[in-house]
């Protein structure tokens, strides 16, 4: 998605538990759910 709006160089980071704590974990850690940092730049 990020290349089609024009950006180059994506990176995805790891996946990484972000609801610890929060009141809908149990369901996000039902379905595996992760946050993944994104990287990329847009030329010009």
């Amino acid at each position: 998605m990020l290349e089609n709006c024009g950006f180059v160089d994506v990176e995805i980071g790891p996946g990484i538990d972000t609801f610890g704590g929060a009141g809908g974990e149990p369901n996000a850690r039902a379905f595996d759910v992760k946050g993944h940092a994104f990287l990329a730049r847009k030329p010009g």
